[in-house]
């Protein structure tokens, strides 16, 4: 018989179904920046700043240089940063031609 029995119980329906996300829904939602509550602009703000490494000067150009293995390990013991201390030691050296 093709007919759908009257007898077979009705479709199952998940009770933990999520309700439908509306736009009433949004609008009633808290925005936050970790855990403080800000503005829905803070918000979107925030949002739309890039991430990432932040953008450089411009004015450094990329170069290959080499150093003596002794200058370089002083330098590199110095810890982070020591191409930065590097550049200023050259920035002082022309300085004081």
């Amino acid at each position: 018989m093709n007919v759908k029995s009257q007898n077979s119980p009705k479709t199952w329906v998940d009770p933990d179904d999520a309700p439908e996300l509306t736009d009433e829904f949004f609008e009633k939602g808290v925005w936050r920046i970790g855990d403080q509550i800000v503005s829905r602009n803070e918000a979107q703000a925030e949002a739309g700043k890039r991430r990432g490494r932040p953008a450089g000067s411009g004015t450094k150009i990329s170069t290959t240089i080499r150093f003596d293995a002794d200058v370089l390990a002083a330098f590199k013991a110095t810890g982070d940063g020591w191409q930065t201390r590097i550049n200023d030691a050259l920035k002082e050296w022309l300085r004081s031609r």
